[in-house]
């Protein structure tokens, strides 16, 4: 059995049964993903493994919003690394479904008014149908690649960052991008391993970065010019950029369609309930 990861969203609830004298509550060993009743004892909530966690650790995870935790028999380990590639501490953080995660401070995942997996599923869809081979440049806790791979036959995923990988492989959200056969998983830069792809190898491209201030080379014109390159004549790419009607979003996506049409990319359009931007080669396939 997998080792309980918990959050705040979880203990709250049980935190509040034991204030009102509850001997049982439905409590989440997996942030969220599946249920089981557990026993509320004197000492703290009984696991389904026979683990117990104290009523003391409980409230010290549900004093950190921002956080998720390891159960281990030592005590509790709060998800999070220290990034030697970007010299920034990543972690896991709970939402009310599935956790985003954080990258010097920023949020990985839109989660007001929405939660990570459903902001991930509005960025597929809006290259629906997502056919064949798909790029996804990106890969952070794998969400893109795993919901592209639902009806892909294949997914590349890309990942700068070994500690984002580390994170992942604890994520209880993230197992199918590690389980499922049909994803590919390489570390590395992906301005340097897209320009090693075969030309006219993709259906699809997910292009989701950081935050241009986090990572403006993946915001420019030579790597747009690369992803056109491995685009199949009539692929088609998503482009996140932001919150549209925000300044910072306004001025990213002006900037990125742009970039995008000066590349060779046509149809170059904001998709704004997805807080991007779709853009395709043409299907006769020339590129500038």
């Amino acid at each position: 059995m997998p080792e309980p990861v918990v959050s705040h969203v979880q203990v709250a609830p049980a935190l509040a049964a034991r204030r009102l004298g509850a001997p049982r509550t439905l409590f989440s060993t997996d942030l969220g993903r599946t249920v089981t009743e557990t026993e509320l004892t004197d000492d703290g909530i009984l696991l389904p493994d026979g683990a117990l966690l104290r009523w003391a650790d409980a409230e010290a995870i549900a004093a950190a919003p921002n956080a998720c935790f390891r159960l281990l028999a030592g005590g509790l380990e709060p998800i999070r690394a220290f990034s030697g590639t970007t010299g920034r501490v990543v972690g896991l953080m709970a939402t009310t479904g599935a956790p985003t995660m954080i990258l010097g401070g920023f949020y990985m995942h839109r989660v007001k008014g929405t939660d990570p997996w459903a902001d991930t599923l509005a960025k597929v869809a809006a290259v629906a149908p997502v056919r064949g081979a798909v790029l996804d440049t990106t890969m952070g806790l794998g969400y893109t690649a795993i919901a592209a791979a639902r009806t892909a036959s294949r997914v590349l995923t890309i990942e700068l960052d070994p500690a984002v990988v580390e994170i992942a492989a604890l994520n209880p959200w993230s197992g199918e991008l590690f389980a499922d056969p049909r994803i590919e998983r390489r570390v590395g830069d992906a301005t340097e391993l897209v320009a090693e792809l075969p030309d006219a190898s993709f259906d699809r491209v997910l292009h989701d970065p950081p935050t241009l201030s986090l990572a403006g080379e993946l915001y420019g014109g030579t790597f747009y010019a690369q992803l056109l390159r491995v685009l199949r004549p009539g692929g088609r790419l998503f482009h996140y950029v932001g919150r549209p009607d925000s300044g910072h979003g306004a001025r990213t996506g002006a900037g990125v369609i742009r970039r995008l049409r000066e590349a060779g990319f046509e149809a170059v359009a904001e998709r704004a309930e997805a807080f991007g931007i779709v853009a395709a080669r043409s299907a006769r396939g020339r590129r500038r």
